[in-house]
């Protein structure tokens, strides 16, 4: 009875310093978020316009944060081209910006100190895959203003690793290099990733290469192509997650029990909120993803909306890691097409594809507007054994079931839809043209 009566207590007294730690941890993730919010309202002429009439001093508890508003990269193009700029120029060292295709580019001052964070991030993340200094690190994806190609290679140096910087595209030279380098990584989107391991199959290179991981982020890919990139080139995949405002990639990436993406709430804060009310969602729940940086000098954000779905994943990855964890980013809010008066989101087409036998990975979602109705026709790859009649039929049912909207499907053999050495584009809306 003593010794169970003793185990109980220390039980308890397990439990209260779980507790006490838990504690501390969230007084300092709140005592950072206070320092974060209070720097960029005194610092930067886009927080100061943004919180003018409100006194982040009195912000003193997380019920005090979330009632403070979004920032957005629609209003970050007001802030054109370093209104989000907190430190004096002469502690900038160097500049990103996103692509600016959809408007005004968004620019991005970093400090040293923010150029070393996220080397720190980045090399985290290889290893988090298991990859070390003895791995040879091939770089596909692209240099410059991009905030890819540079970040994949200040994380592998920050690691020891071998860098081989090849950037985008030129096939040719890429494959040379991997064979003749031995590169045991490969890094990509994963539309290149698969441009790639479909060459290597078409040329027979697969028992002259050495790769044994696979790198991949910058856009959403499903479970088909995961498996195709996959098993032809007879890797392991990690999804690392970025974005150009947010440092680039490297804030987050899964890890070898694939539960889940962590993320570093040591440099960063996550929310996630209903992209409609703004309301904060419980663990669990989907919706928008909001990013708020502690550490970032040169361009620190508040309250950030990335406009990508995905949600807090409740438990601890069974890695033993402590860092939390996202899901896999369903798609984004402004990637989302209205047909039929039903929300779709590519994530959603990709899920409903992978329950068909027979489907490849690649596919084209084609909308136009026929007799005063919306039309959605799905062109899908199929694998060489499948009966075509048959996918498309059950491609039709499924799609129906799942997404409820009644739909055509055109079949077409692998190979067929183009490849893409950046992102693919799958969704063509012809309705407004």
């Amino acid at each position: 009875m003593r010794r169970k009566l003793r185990a109980d207590a220390e039980g308890i007294n397990n439990q209260k310093s779980i507790n006490i730690r838990k504690g501390i941890i969230i007084m300092v993730e709140f005592s950072q978020l206070k320092k974060a919010v209070v720097n960029a309202a005194e610092n930067s002429p886009f927080y100061k316009s943004m919180y003018s009439g409100i006194d982040v001093n009195a912000v003193n508890s997380f019920e005090d944060f979330g009632k403070l508003p979004f920032s957005d990269k629609y209003e970050l193009r007001n802030a054109y081209p370093l209104g989000i700029q907190a430190v004096p120029d002469e502690k900038i060292v160097r500049i990103h910006s996103s692509s600016g295709t959809t408007g005004k580019p968004i620019i991005i001052p970093y400090t040293a100190k923010d150029v070393e964070d996220w080397a720190v991030m980045f090399a985290r993340c290889y290893e988090f895959c298991g990859i070390n200094s003895l791995d040879r690190i091939q770089i596909t994806p692209g240099y410059g203003l991009w905030t890819a190609g540079i970040g994949f290679q200040a994380g592998c140096e920050k690691l020891g690793a071998m860098a081989i910087p090849v950037g985008p595209g030129n096939t040719e030279k890429q494959l040379e290099l991997m064979v003749d380098l031995k590169s045991t990584v490969i890094t990509a989107t994963s539309s290149y990733a698969l441009l790639l391991a479909e060459e290597v199959k078409k040329r027979g290179l697969k028992s002259q290469i050495c790769l044994k991981k696979g790198v991949i982020g910058s856009e959403r890919w499903g479970d088909l192509m995961r498996e195709r990139i996959s098993n032809e080139l007879s890797i392991e995949l990690y999804d690392i997650y970025g974005l150009t405002e947010i440092y680039g990639p490297g804030i987050g990436i899964d890890c070898d029990k694939h539960e889940g993406i962590h993320y570093w709430d040591d440099y960063l804060y996550f929310e996630i909120i209903d992209p409609v009310t703004g309301e904060i969602l419980p663990d669990g729940e989907t919706g928008e993803l909001v990013i708020t940086t502690y550490k970032k000098e040169g361009a620190p954000l508040i309250r950030y909306r990335t406009h990508d779905l995905t949600r807090k994943i409740p438990h601890v990855c069974s890695c033993g890691r402590g860092f939390p964890m996202i899901d896999r980013i369903l798609g984004r809010t402004d990637d989302m097409i209205k047909v039929k008066g039903v929300n779709i989101y590519p994530g959603q087409i990709e899920n409903t594809l992978s329950a068909v036998g027979g489907v490849s990975s690649e596919y084209q979602v084609i909308i136009g507007h026929e007799n005063g109705k919306d039309k959605l026709t799905l062109r899908v790859e199929t694998t060489a054994d499948s009966d075509n009649a048959e996918v498309a039929f059950r491609v039709v049912d499924v799609f129906k079931k799942k997404i409820g909207i009644k739909i055509s499907c055109e079949c077409v053999d692998l190979g067929t839809l183009p490849r893409f050495e950046k992102k693919s584009k799958r969704v063509f809306d012809n309705r407004f043209e």
